[in-house]
């Protein structure tokens, strides 16, 4: 009993078996032991068959040769086992961050940095956002030097209060160099320790300490920025077309800008109350410096986000649509070439207007201005896989996590394109990869549960599903597990209040409740309202894997034309 255990445990998952079958087998094993153990004690084993012990001479008993005999399976058994457990340790389970990460054999350049968030060494943990602000305008002003790698800051701020050393940290991130230091605010005075590292050996190629009144904090920043450029000989961007970056308001007011990286911090959190703090912080760093092109930018990011993510009613949704829109044309208007603001308009434009070719406009736009950025390569993926370039949103996400590697957005993404693709073994990697980054986020749990129900093995679904975050996302997940097998009575029981409560903002959801249901007429009714509530869902569309079985009717190629979209098989121009 304990073998077979043991072996269900260790390979009925390479084979997706179902976690109930190995539940099924332990309850087995526990119930029939007991019953196996009694009547071993009563009978014994003879050349005449099963016979009580008690009838059988004692003379005549085999029970000796038996017990050697037993002796040696249970050895046999035994080393079975250990050869199984050692496999598991060291060759089946590697880490996941050696599956997802680039080949080893990828050669990292000289010209290579990752900024480690700077230490808050303030005695106020209110101040953290400050040190973490201060570490990320370092990210964007080094992403500003032509043929330097930086990394972005969701792979470098996964290595907070870390105890690896730095080649290890070096190795996980693709770099050369880091940067690392301190942060000390007191009052109107700013301390800042900062070290260039030699990732290889660990060796201190520059170090700099500077006291510096909180009014020079920019020209510290830039300081501290020249003075890394130098030593790594990094110059200006040249590519054509590209515009220096700042996240600075243009008037120089740190009050503004205190505000703005508030805001930061708490969108960084990815989760709805963050959210909500985010958006009034940067409300107020707008209304501090009204010409702050940046903040207005982040604003609008913060609005679709709550748009098209978290409103539960149609006035919710498009109250916060038209702030989003509001804010990407104002950053635009203050300064046409921030890729920031062309990125959020983007984002506007795919999300809430369900413009597809606008929207991919300005992501190309935001590349050109800022060919470095890690996070609008990402992004730029998610467009190219709403225009049913899945392929080329494979490869772009890629790009973009060459400089972010950590980035469990990128890997979320990179899991739906590839399910799409029909490579599932490939998305469950990265899906697992998002989910380890970020065990929290929504859209981690919710598309690795995609591959889950692919495969089948709905109970591992469920499992992820208890894991997410309370709210709307939770409840579609639940709802939509609820709808695989032969149980009307609990699928309709689990869908039907999911309809009462959430039809106006996620009828595209509920269209893949009834794909996953075999009910066509339902899925392209509940299409047809999602189009009529500009549900930003549609966006999924291409490369829906609850879908991908309807994509072939002719009532999905008449769909897609009438929302814009791309048949499967057409070019975006194809499409009016």
């Amino acid at each position: 009993a304990w073998l077979l255990v043991q072996v269900a445990t260790q390979v009925f998952p390479f084979f997706h078996i179902a976690d109930w079958v190995v539940r099924w087998i332990v309850v087995a094993a526990a119930i029939g032991f007991p019953f196996v153990l009694l009547f071993s004690w009563f009978y014994e084993w003879t050349p005449q068959g099963i016979q009580r012990e008690s009838d059988v001479d004692r003379s005549d008993s085999i029970m000796r040769a038996t017990g050697k005999k037993l002796d040696r399976w249970i050895i046999a058994i035994l080393a079975i086992a250990v050869v199984l457990l050692l496999a598991n340790t060291f060759v089946l389970h590697k880490d996941a961050n050696e599956v997802a990460a680039a080949p080893a054999t990828t050669p990292i350049p000289d010209k290579s940095i990752a900024v480690l968030p700077l230490t808050n060494e303030s005695g106020d943990q209110g101040q953290q956002y400050f040190s973490d602000g201060l570490s990320e305008d370092l990210i964007t002003a080094l992403s500003q030097f032509a043929g330097l790698k930086v990394i972005g800051r969701n792979s470098a701020f996964q290595f907070r209060d870390t105890k690896d050393d730095s080649k290890t940290i070096g190795a996980k991130l693709g770099v050369a160099h880091l940067l690392e230091g301190s942060v000390r605010r007191a009052g109107d005075e700013v301390r800042i320790s900062a070290e260039l590292i030699n990732a290889a050996d660990g060796s201190t190629l520059w170090s700099q300490r500077y006291d510096r009144p909180y009014k020079d904090l920019f020209k510290l920043q830039d300081d501290i920025t020249n003075a890394v450029a130098g030593e790594l000989k990094a110059k200006l961007l040249t590519a054509a077309g590209a515009v220096v970056q700042s996240d600075r308001p243009p008037s120089g007011n740190l009050d503004a800008y205190n505000a703005y990286l508030q805001g930061n911090f708490y969108y960084a959190r990815d989760y709805e109350p963050d959210y909500r703090n985010a958006a009034t912080y940067y409300r107020e760093a707008v209304r501090i410096d009204p010409r702050y092109a940046q903040g207005y930018a982040a604003l609008s990011d913060t609005e679709t986000i709550l748009a098209t993510g978290y409103a539960v009613t149609q006035v919710e949704l498009k109250q916060a649509c038209v702030r989003a829109h509001t804010a990407a044309n104002t950053a635009l208007a203050l300064d046409p070439n921030n890729a920031a603001a062309h990125r959020a308009l983007g984002n506007v434009r795919r999300w809430c207007d369900l413009d597809w070719i606008g929207a991919e406009a300005e992501f190309r736009r935001a590349l050109e201005l800022s060919p470095n950025d890690g996070p609008t390569k990402i992004q730029y993926g998610f467009m190219l896989a709403t225009l049913g370039h899945l392929d080329q949103a494979v490869d772009v996400t890629r790009q973009g996590l060459a400089v972010d590697s950590l980035n469990e957005m990128a890997y979320y993404g990179l899991s739906s394109y590839l399910l799409a693709l029909g490579r599932i073994d490939e998305a469950e990697q990265a899906g697992r990869r998002a989910l380890q980054l970020q065990p929290s986020s929504s859209f981690a749990n919710l598309f690795l549960a995609a591959v889950e129900i692919r495969r089948g093995d709905i109970a591992a679904a469920r499992s992820l599903a208890a894991k997410m975050p309370v709210g709307v996302w939770q409840n579609n997940l639940l709802m939509l597990t609820q709808q695989v097998g032969g149980d009307r009575a609990m699928a309709e029981a689990a869908l039907q209040p999911f309809i009462d409560k959430y039809a106006d903002v996620e009828a595209f959801q509920i269209a893949e409740a009834y794909a996953i249901r075999k009910e066509p007429d339902k899925v392209f009714e509940w299409l047809d309202r999602a189009w009529a509530n500009r549900d930003g869902g549609l966006a999924w569309l291409l490369y829906d894997s609850y879908l991908q079985p309807y994509r072939t009717e002719p009532r999905f190629t008449a769909f897609c034309k009438k929302v814009g979209l791309p048949a499967p098989g057409e070019t975006p121009s194809a499409a009016k």
